[in-house]
């Protein structure tokens, strides 16, 4: 996307951009100078959400890194195992303000309470306009802070910081034509995290770190008075629970498919910092999974573009594997969100997301790492 009128002036005006306007600095410098020079800073927001029934997955997601002046977004969409994907790319620009890319146009209604997802019509057939209404308490994720643990060694570490939640979810998505609603009772999570590092750039940034989120996943559940994200407890807004509550390492009994080594089913205990244990049965709905590799997490399946490190012209691309092709699951696993019918301990149930780095979650179980086995 190029600016063209009045939004081209800005260029004239630089280091000044429209946020400067706004009554937000944090430093002497204009909001467009970030505060490191690090190439690989990064401000990203990931969106996840699914109607009641576990029959349309969607996720969406995109990142801004203002050092290089690229801009990129994803969408992804699962319906039947039918897996669509669309990704665009463009420069920033002036305005970090303005978040669509190509045809995903997302926009915040207010902040820490309400955002709108839009994608357009495009090649692909998928669209959608979504609203997701935040229903859990936000709590800061303070930045890690040791900085004798860089890499390579002798260089500061990678920071990240942000938020996680909750939210309802309604309006509709489009696949070929058809138009399927998100109704009362569809749910979502997001996050907004930013920071330096975090694969931006893919091997040749770096730096001898690492280019995922690990080994561990994570899993997104919400039971209404209590929310599982990772490695917190969210709770609702006015919940006399005050903050957040700390979840400890897990321990997980994972069942995996013989022929992709693809998550398929879990049991996982979780002890929580307060001293209670909880016990949740995941199991995987059909093959409702968004694949992130498309969403250019460790690389996309066919171009291996990494986020952050598409360098061309604006530009918009997609498109749509059948996964329930086990072959084509193998082609494209990678750092996967399964959409799953989740079970506590005390009969409650749920339909939520276990996340998965296939096949290293095989591979961890296999080699009997501590807090891993076989189901």
């Amino acid at each position: 996307m190029t600016q063209a009128g009045p939004d081209a002036w800005f260029d004239e005006q630089f280091p000044l951009s429209p946020a400067d306007d706004h009554m937000i600095h944090q430093t002497p410098d204009p909001v467009r100078v970030v505060w490191t020079g690090d190439p690989r800073a990064y401000e990203r927001y990931w969106v996840i959400c699914h109607d009641p029934a576990g029959e349309v997955l969607v996720a969406t997601g995109g990142s801004f890194y203002p050092n290089l002046d690229r801009a990129e977004a994803y969408a992804v969409v699962n319906h039947g195992g039918r897996h669509t994907a669309v990704r665009s790319f463009r420069r920033i620009g002036a305005d970090r303000t303005d978040l669509r890319v190509g045809p995903i146009a997302p926009r915040i209604v207010r902040g820490l309470r309400e955002w709108r997802f839009v994608l357009e019509p495009n090649a692909w057939g998928i669209s959608w306009d979504l609203r997701f209404v935040d229903t859990t308490r936000q709590v800061f994720r303070e930045p890690l802070s040791n900085s004798a643990h860089g890499t390579p060694p002798g260089r500061r570490g990678d920071v990240t910081a942000g938020f996680e939640g909750f939210g309802a979810v309604t309006g509709w998505v489009e696949v070929d034509g058809r138009r399927l609603e998100m109704p009362e009772g569809s749910v979502g999570t997001r996050d907004r995290h930013w920071g330096t590092g975090r694969g931006v750039g893919g091997p040749t940034m770096s730096l001898g770190g690492r280019l995922h989120v690990g080994t561990n996943g994570n899993a997104f559940v919400s039971f209404g008075d209590w929310t599982l994200w990772g490695d917190r407890v969210f709770y609702p807004f006015g919940s006399s629970t005050p903050g957040a509550t700390k979840v400890l390492k897990p321990s997980r009994r994972l069942r995996f498919e013989p022929d992709t080594q693809v998550f398929a089913e879990g049991i996982v205990d979780y002890r929580f910092a307060d001293g209670s244990t909880r016990q949740l049965h995941y199991e995987r709905i059909g093959q409702q999974t968004a694949y992130l590799r498309c969403g250019m997490y460790g690389g996309t399946p066919d171009g291996d573009i990494h986020q952050g490190s598409y360098d061309g012209p604006d530009h918009t691309e997609g498109e749509t594997y059948d996964v329930n092709d086990p072959a084509t699951r193998v082609f494209v696993r990678g750092l996967d969100e399964h959409l799953c019918r989740v079970t506590t301990d005390d009969g409650r149930s749920a339909i939520g997301v276990y996340q998965a780095i296939d096949p290293a979650a095989f591979e961890q179980c296999t080699a009997g790492r501590p807090g891993w086995a076989f189901l």
